[in-house]
């Protein structure tokens, strides 16, 4: 009798043709089988995460696989302002304009309903948040109209709102990029970066009015918990209990969405099980807003800030994103309007093409401490609504090292790649390989939790490990 083939000696063709039939939970889950099977199916990520007209669910546009994977839908109206790690920070309108902030997971349908954002404005630009979020353990922080960043950690009721930053005439701020342990970065249209140190992250747990363990509740019809909330000290908790309310009902009537119905003690509070102490305004702990540049180059000033003739062309360069790539920091500068000549003030002409990307890279120790490179030394960065993700590109399909992937201009553009090398801009996703074509929207870039490059926590490279192999490699480490 044949002895049994081991399933890591299954031929590599064949192991592909079984992944192309997969979706992208069960792909990731088939790549953290053994070696043999991450070998040979290629990464999910990077993805370009695309609407179809055709069709109301979101697909994700992998481009080492160079196939399409189906995701779970988002509620129709929703506005993604963030991404990372596999999630999506929502925006989604609920009634008089007031929105209701969501951490979606579209390969799982995990959804995280953010306290309320109580503020003047009600535009935010970007969300970003911390790796891996749950329920009672999460950190957001968004950009509010130009000068304003606020932040929300779990345990907290609602999001704080921090003073507006000191900005120097007609700047604002651009993009923001979440780091290791409550390190945000905050970069404005100017070239100014400043340093958001978030409190540590804090969990409530509900209490129980009746020892013991308590039972699970029956569900609750959605009118009898509005006419059952109990009584609140601040008009805050009525308006974030009707925010709830609201995106509940959504979530009922979108027939594109999960038709189910979320309940937590932060939200509907039965009579009987449970009960909190004394409500504070505001449970999130003071956060420190503080400017990254030494004493020594403060005030903020571009001319004395960029290398010569970047200090100039700056102020032409609209589009802005910051990046962390092997314990670096990094400046992504693109020309979004048309070709200009720029007079200098030394003398001479400089000429920033349309969609021209520079990449800029700190130095502390230099003055000025920003200077333009040419090379990112084999990684690739990936810039737009998403927390901004550095890759090292080798052995990666469909990837290029050196490279800056950006997401063109507003609406319905492309995925794009510049090549620091040619200097030159092309698409990165042709329509081949049954991923979608010219009528899509493309929201932002896409990477699941297990494969984000490490160097924006630890400066490592390595990339595509599950979590437990990666904890098997600490721990031998911490042994040798």
């Amino acid at each position: 009798m044949a002895p049994f083939r081991r399933w890591a000696d299954l031929p590599p063709d064949l192991l592909c043709r079984i992944g192309d039939r997969l979706d992208l939970k069960c792909y990731a889950s088939a790549r953290g089988a053994c070696t043999a099977w991450r070998s040979a199916l290629a990464p999910p990520s990077p993805a370009l995460l695309v609407l179809s007209d055709a069709r109301l669910c979101p697909s994700a546009a992998s481009l080492p696989t160079r196939r399409s994977f189906d995701l779970a839908a988002i509620l129709t109206g929703a506005r993604c302002v963030g991404s990372s790690n596999g999630w999506l920070a929502l925006s989604i309108a609920i009634y008089s304009g007031q929105s209701v902030f969501v951490l979606f997971n579209p390969v799982t349908s995990t959804e995280i309903i953010l306290p309320s954002l109580i503020y003047e404005s009600r535009w935010v630009s970007k969300v970003v948040f911390s790796p891996n979020p749950a329920k009672d353990d999460f950190a957001a922080v968004a950009i509010c109209d130009i000068d304003r960043i606020a932040y929300v950690t779990a345990g907290a009721r609602r999001w704080a709102v921090l003073d507006p930053v000191r900005l120097v005439s007609g700047d604002q701020l651009a993009d923001v990029v979440y780091h290791d342990k409550g390190k945000v970065y905050c970069l404005t249209r100017c070239g100014d970066v400043l340093l958001l140190r978030l409190p540590e992250r804090r969990r409530r747990k509900p209490i129980n009015d009746e020892p013991g363990p308590s039972e699970p509740e029956a569900p609750i019809p959605i009118a009898e918990c509005a006419l059952g909330l109990r009584g609140r000290r601040s008009q805050y908790h009525h308006q974030r209990n009707l925010h709830m309310i609201c995106y509940e009902h959504l979530r009922q009537r979108d027939p594109t969405g999960p038709l189910k119905l979320t309940f937590c003690s932060e939200t509907f509070i039965p009579y009987r099980r449970l009960s909190i102490g004394p409500l504070e305004p505001d449970l999130n702990a003071p956060a420190m807003v503080e400017p990254l540049l030494p004493d020594s180059n403060l005030p903020f000033n571009p001319a004395t800030s960029f290398a010569p003739p970047y200090n100039t062309v700056s102020a032409f360069t609209n589009a802005k994103s910051i990046v962390l790539c092997e314990g670096n920091l990094y400046q992504i500068w693109r020309n979004a309007s048309c070709t200009v000549t720029l007079q200098l003030p030394g003398g001479g002409h400089h000429r920033v093409l349309e969609n021209e990307i520079l990449v800029l890279r700190y130095y502390p120790r230099r003055q000025p401490c920003w200077d333009a490179v040419t090379d990112l030394g084999g990684y690739s960065v990936f810039v737009g609504r998403n927390n901004a993700v550095s890759m090292y590109a080798e052995g990666v399909p469909g990837l290029k090292g050196n490279c800056v992937y950006w997401i063109g201009g507003r609406g319905r553009d492309q995925g794009m790649v510049f090549d620091m090398e040619t200097g030159r801009s092309i698409p990165c996703l042709p329509s081949v390989g049954g991923i979608p074509g010219a009528l899509q929207s493309t929201i932002c870039w896409y990477f699941l939790s297990d494969i984000v490059n490490s160097s924006n926590n630890s400066g490592g490279r390595r990339f595509y490990q599950t979590r437990s192999r990666s904890r098997a490699e600490r721990s031998q480490d911490m042994e040798e």
